[in-house]
């Protein structure tokens, strides 16, 4: 099973959050907004979803 994190980068203020949170390194800031670069390592625990006050980040479950 496979998960694959998105953010909405109309949505996201670049808090860092996500990346802070993220126990394998998904996200990286990229232009000062949230970036999945390392989408495939996503073990869909959705801390990120829970930090994210902006509802930028959805993970859903292929």
């Amino acid at each position: 099973m496979a998960f694959i994190p998105t953010v909405d980068q109309e949505k996201c203020v670049g808090c860092e959050e996500c990346v802070d949170v993220c126990p394998v390194e998904v996200y990286e800031m990229v232009d000062g907004k949230s970036s999945p670069v390392n989408a495939e390592e996503c073990l869909g625990c959705e801390s990120c979803i829970e930090v994210c006050e902006q509802d930028a980040i959805t993970v859903e479950e292929t």
